[in-house]
């Protein structure tokens, strides 16, 4: 008599980003069983499974049980495994509305390029816009930035907010900006406005490409920049509008991939 084959425990999402790769896993009623976000300098195939392979642990289930895995991001089609590869605005998209049903507009930041996305009412994708061309204001920009100032980069938030009078830094190009950055400092520039100043920069730019989008409330950030309430209050000033952020912000498009993967799960 032949058995039949084990129903799927969970479904899962990774996504493959420039600097880190982040998994998602999902039982197979939609309960986030665990996630797990890998950093490194450059994110390859042996990091997003790492990723995945760390989050399948911390929700105790084995590779076998898994009934669906969709990737997503900007390294998506550069890795061998997976059952299906989806952008990731879908899947920002798709992840935000699981998380606040009525979010109409997401903004990420992540560490190589930037979004900006509008949801209608079902959480899909109505219009978008993306800078994926460098890394000016991203992750990767206030990276070289706090290197430049000799700042740990996870005290640049707080420094930044003791600022009363913001350096004026016209460039958010990588290299013209750290150019700049070097020169406010040689010519005794405050090192909280100097931060302030770089912040009110990325907020210059986001609000330029999400303004092309006709941005609405609610709101949500993603992204690990989302981590950074000092760039964060700098996008709810020059956007109008009160950005949520969510518990854990890198996650949310591996969240809209696992949930993709449970459609598929459920759909097959």
């Amino acid at each position: 008599m032949t058995s039949s084959p084990r129903p799927a425990k969970a479904v899962a999402g990774v996504d493959i980003g420039s600097i880190t790769a982040k998994t998602v896993v999902l039982s197979a009623r939609g309960e986030i069983l665990s996630h797990k976000v890998i950093h490194g300098g450059i994110v390859n195939e042996a990091a997003a499974l790492a990723s995945l392979e760390g989050a399948l642990e911390g929700a105790g289930v084995g590779r076998a049980e898994l009934g669906y895995l969709v990737t997503t991001g900007y390294g998506r089609i550069m890795v061998s495994f997976g059952d299906k590869n989806i952008t990731e605005i879908s899947c920002h998209g798709r992840g935000a509305h699981h998380i606040s049903p009525g979010v109409r507009t997401v903004i990420d930041i992540g560490g190589q390029d930037s979004k900006a996305i509008a949801l209608d009412g079902d959480g899909g994708v109505s219009n978008f816009a993306m800078n994926d061309k460098c890394a000016a204001g991203t992750g990767r920009f206030l990276e070289v930035m706090a290197h430049a100032l000799g700042v740990p980069l996870e005290e640049m938030a707080e420094l930044s907010l003791r600022s009363r009078h913001p350096a004026q830094v016209s460039s958010v190009c990588t290299v013209f900006a750290e150019s700049e950055i070097i020169s406010l400092v040689s010519q005794g520039g405050s090192t909280v406005d100097i931060i302030a100043g770089i912040h009110e920069a990325i907020g210059r730019r986001m609000r330029g490409m999400a303004t092309t989008i006709s941005p609405r409330a609610p709101a949500m950030m993603t992204g690990g920049v989302a981590k950074n309430q000092g760039v964060v209050g700098v996008l709810n000033r020059r956007l109008g509008i009160e950005l949520s952020v969510p518990e854990e912000p890198q996650i949310v498009g591996a969240l809209g991939a696992a949930l993709f993967a449970l459609d598929e799960l459920r759909g097959g």
